[in-house]
């Protein structure tokens, strides 16, 4: 193992900085001997002082005028222009990384997105933190160049290896290259539309999730739905993976805080039972990183904050990798072999990545990066309370017509009792929605050579993208903006979807709805994630007359804070506070009391 997988990142970061800083009041130093061993006639030790303190900064300033004035001279070479610059007021632009924190912690997810894109007055911008040039987008032109037109030159590249590499190692979302193609290449024969569309597993969990909201239903209390939706996701996911189930629907729901006389006393929990905290604590960590830029590890000097939670994981992931291992090792003594690119019906993933690779760490990394796709919460998360009823009347967005469409859709293609097939999904329409809250907010990718990207003016030069550039796009802005999807769009409709706004804004621009990403890296298990979505929402149909989100359980710090009603856009229409790490999700989480239809 090298020795900086075993040292903590501030310990090899801060070790490197420190050459660099020193390097030129050392070089001064050399000199200054140097001078003094073959002349007599020397300067004063003032003065070499003077300049081995002044080295360090003069030489940081030549870099970076060269740098900038070298981008200046390659737009001008291609016929294109830098975008607007999103500035600060304080030195190294401190203050926006500190807004970019804030925003992570306390403010609304694309608050600095917001303010970039409207104080250039363009799609596109460019702003630096302590001189590192990056470019925001949320223009659909540049993004579909990025992810799919020249595909070629952006990668997720080594400055994000280095943010994520503690989670993701050099699983599919982490690659570049060859390993990304050899991931992608062993988890696409498995996602085919014969196996996903066997709901047997999706009507298992979802029987017992409903079990519990009809529990706590009975009781009159409320709960945490999105709790309840990441343990099914969780449950779900960890079944279709691995064929080893973790039930976590199966451990106590939390209660309401202030109903303290339900909570049962802590007791030792299982490694099943601590990997979803431990595997969504690690999330929170690593997508902190990128928002901090280059300087990351200094926050975690002494040690990774990753550490504890992955021991976790890793402990959970362990036996199951193991097993499927001995059984392949088994078969193989056995002589009994198995087509790498067959799939067994009664087979779970890992059964088929074994197939193709023994290594433990690619089938560490794969697994887990696959699992972090699938527990996305906020897309059945959104629709149900967008389509719902909040207990507060006065913030409510009530959208009965909505629950109305959805429930006739439910009556004309599945009725009330009958288990929903893949083609009763694939026809209701209506019921697909993932605009407003995609899963994925925000990305990023990294040029790795000059390049040029479309200008949103028609009419203007193209815009200049230096070599290792950082391009992050926003698709939830994207997603929101009215020169995209009208006049309506922070609205939730459905209807856009099925009426003339298709062929008026989506059909000419299909680069304005990117929910599972584009071109070459687009996700594999998106129909999966459709048909589990889906499922649950007509099996939550078919069983409650009723979804509340009850504002008045939430705790405060889960509510938006008031100067949000003042905003514009979606953001004053948010009755809970989203969050993001690399996925959205309500902070604190969603309290909502259900009514049972035989109640």
């Amino acid at each position: 193992m090298a020795l900086k997988a075993l040292l903590p990142p501030g310990v090899p970061f801060l070790f490197k900085l420190l050459l660099i800083v020193s390097a030129p009041s050392f070089g001064v130093y050399v000199i200054s001997r140097v001078a003094a061993a073959v002349s007599h006639d020397v300067l004063p030790t003032w003065v070499w002082i003077l300049a081995a303190v002044l080295s360090g900064p003069l030489l940081l300033y030549g870099r970076i005028w060269w740098k900038y004035h070298s981008f200046q001279r390659g737009a001008a070479r291609l016929g294109a222009i830098l975008p607007p610059e999103m500035k600060g007021q304080w030195l190294g632009n401190w203050d926006l990384l500190d807004g970019i924190l804030k925003a992570f912690d306390t403010g609304y997810p694309s608050d600095m997105f917001d303010y970039g894109f409207e104080q250039c007055g363009a799609p596109t911008f460019q702003f630096s933190v302590f001189w590192d040039l990056q470019y925001s987008t949320k223009d659909p032109n540049v993004v579909k160049a990025v992810l799919a037109t020249d595909f070629q030159n952006y990668e997720k590249g080594e400055m994000f290896h280095n943010f994520t590499d503690s989670l993701f190692g050099t699983g599919v979302f982490n690659a570049d290259g060859d390993m990304w193609k050899f991931h992608r290449s062993m988890s696409r024969p498995f996602f085919s539309r014969e196996r996903i569309s066997h709901f047997d597993l999706f009507d298992r969990h979802a029987d017992v999730a409903i079990t519990k909201i009809k529990e706590r239903s009975q009781a009159n209390i409320a709960f945490d739905f999105q709790e309840l939706i990441a343990r099914f996701t969780l449950d779900s996911g960890t079944e279709f993976l691995f064929g080893n189930c973790v039930h976590s629907l199966h451990s106590p729901m939390p209660y309401p805080k202030g109903l303290s006389a339900h909570n049962t006393a802590q007791v030792a929990k299982s490694i099943k039972e601590k990997f979803p905290h431990a595997f969504s604590a690690a999330q929170l960590i690593v997508s902190e990183r990128p928002r901090i830029g280059w300087l990351w590890p200094l926050k975690e000097l002494f040690k990774s904050k990753t550490d504890e939670h992955m021991a976790i994981v890793d402990a959970f992931l362990e036996p199951l990798l193991q097993e499927a291992l001995r059984k392949k090792e088994e078969r193989e003594k056995a002589g009994i072999s198995v087509d790498e690119k067959e799939s067994q019906d009664d087979e779970a993933l890992l059964d088929n990545l074994v197939k193709q690779t023994s290594d433990y760490k690619i089938l560490h990394d794969e697994t887990l990066n696959i699992l972090l796709a699938g527990r996305d919460t906020v897309r059945l998360e959104s629709t149900v309370f967008n389509v719902s009823e909040s207990r507060v009347t006065d913030t409510a967005h009530v959208h009965p017509h909505i629950l109305k469409r959805l429930r006739e859709e439910i009556t004309e293609h599945v009725g009330f009792h009958r288990r929903p097939t893949y083609d009763d999904v694939r026809n209701m329409k209506y019921l697909q929605t993932l605009r407003l809250y995609p899963p994925v907010p925000f990305d990023m990718r990294f040029s790795i050579k000059e390049g040029i990207l479309p200008n949103t003016d028609p009419t203007g030069k193209p815009i200049y993208v230096p070599p290792k550039t950082a391009i992050s796009y926003s698709i939830l802005n994207m997603q929101r903006d009215p020169l995209y999807w009208g006049p309506t769009a922070h609205e939730f409709d459905p209807d856009r979807f099925i009426d003339e706004r298709v062929g008026k804004y989506l059909v000419p621009n299909p680069f304005i709805f990117l929910p599972f990403n584009a071109g070459p890296r687009i996700c594999l298990g998106q129909q999966f994630a459709y048909n589990e979505m889906s499922f649950f929402m007509i099996r939550l149909l078919q069983n409650f007359s009723s979804m509340e989100l009850d504002l008045s359980a939430q705790p405060a710090d889960s509510l938006p804070p008031p100067e949000w009603a003042e905003a514009e856009g979606r953001k004053a229409k948010e009755q809970l506070a989203p969050k993001s790490h690399f996925t959205l999700f309500a902070k604190v989480g969603a309290l909502a009391r259900f009514e049972s239809i035989d109640e």
